[in-house]
């Protein structure tokens, strides 16, 4: 397997699953990962938040934990990496209105480099005009906009355990989703696991 180089990228009340589980999963088969963050630097910290499904309307929010950048947003070349993951939680919303953002973003959709994003990490996708014509899974509350951008909103399974993989895309609507989600973007990064 030729290891690959994945940027994360994160911001506060990034969901903690989304980014604690991927990054470690994508470390244990061998891929360099770098967690990045807007105005941060290797060895600060973003907060995150634990988003739960008990029973409420809409999801619940916890405190997560501390989760460490690993490489300095100052000086970030997209050209580096291989491929992207966006996780979803609250970090999208404001990070989708970063120009810096927006532009590393727009060099994976342009280079048609594999990206990864589940629940509200879309939200970056849209931002950059990438989801017309893409099918792609999201959080519910966050399928109005891939819809108004042209995309094709798939819906999650009963159990929020389902993934699409669209092109260099693969989607997925929450962390429930996260075997099979990963399981498609190591696929679509070549990476073969002997069992």
């Amino acid at each position: 397997m030729a290891k690959k180089k994945i940027l994360f990228l994160v911001g506060d009340f990034v969901e903690d699953y989304e980014i604690m589980v991927p990054f470690q999963m994508m470390l244990m088969v061998g891929h360099a990962c770098e967690a990045v963050c807007p105005d941060k630097r290797a060895g600060e910290f973003v907060a995150t938040a634990i988003h739960d499904f008990e029973g409420h309307q809409t999801y619940s929010e916890k405190p997560g934990h501390r989760f460490r950048i690993t490489a300095d947003w100052s000086g970030l070349q997209a050209d580096d990496f291989d491929a992207l993951v966006l996780p979803g939680g609250r970090a999208p919303e404001y990070l989708r209105l970063n120009p810096q953002v927006l532009a590393i973003v727009k060099h994976f959709v342009d280079a048609k480099k594999p990206i990864a994003a589940i629940c509200h990490g879309p939200q970056i996708l849209v931002a950059v005009g990438a989801l017309a014509g893409k099918h792609c899974s999201c959080y519910p509350a966050v399928s109005p906009e891939v819809s108004a951008v042209g995309g094709t909103y798939v819906p999650p399974s009963a159990g929020f355990d389902s993934a699409h993989t669209d092109g260099n895309l693969v989607s997925a609507p929450a962390w429930p989703a996260h075997p099979a989600w990963m399981r498609q973007f190591l696929e679509l990064l070549g990476t073969k696991i002997e069992l």
